[in-house]
C-alpha cells in the first residue's frame, strides 16, 4: 500500500476554500473516475473520496488544505504519478482561486494593478 499526503496553506479564507473542495471534487470525479462525498463542517469541509485501489480524504480549512489516500497494491505502483498528478490539479485549484484574494488586497492597500504591455 502506498500512502499519500499533501498539505498546502492558503489564504482564501473558510468560504472560498469550500468552493474550492466542491471544485476540487468535481474535476476528481471526471478525471480519477473517485466517488467524492462532501462532508460540511464548522472550521472545515471535507471530501470522503474512494474508486477500487484508493481511498481518502481531502480536507479545507480557513488556511489549509490536506490530501490524504491509500493506495492499494495495484494503483500503488503508480503512486508517484498519482500524487504529482493530485498535486497539480491541486495547485492548479489554488492559483485560480487566489487571483481574487490577491487583486482585492492589492486594492485595498492601494496598490494600482500595472497596464500589460
Amino acid at each position: 500500500m502506498a500512502d499519500i499526503r499533501i498539505h498546502r496553506k492558503h489564504r482564501l479564507g473558510l468560504t472560498r476554500a469550500r468552493e474550492l473542495a466542491a471544485q476540487w471534487a468535481e474535476q476528481a470525479e471526471r478525471q480519477f473516475g473517485l466517488q467524492c462525498t462532501l462532508i460540511e463542517g464548522k472550521t472545515a469541509d471535507t471530501v470522503e473520496f474512494q474508486r477500487p485501489g484508493a481511498t481518502g480524504r481531502l480536507t479545507v480549512g480557513a488556511d489549509h488544505v490536506d490530501v490524504n489516500a491509500q493506495l492499494g497494491f495495484l494503483l500503488g505502483a503508480f503512486g508517484a504519478s498519482i500524487e504529482a498528478e493530485i498535486e497539480k490539479t491541486l495547485d492548479a485549484l489554488l492559483a485560480k482561486s487566489d487571483k481574487p484574494a490577491r487583486a482585492a488586497a492589492a486594492k485595498k492597500a492601494g496598490v494600482k494593478k500595472a497596464a500589460r504591455r
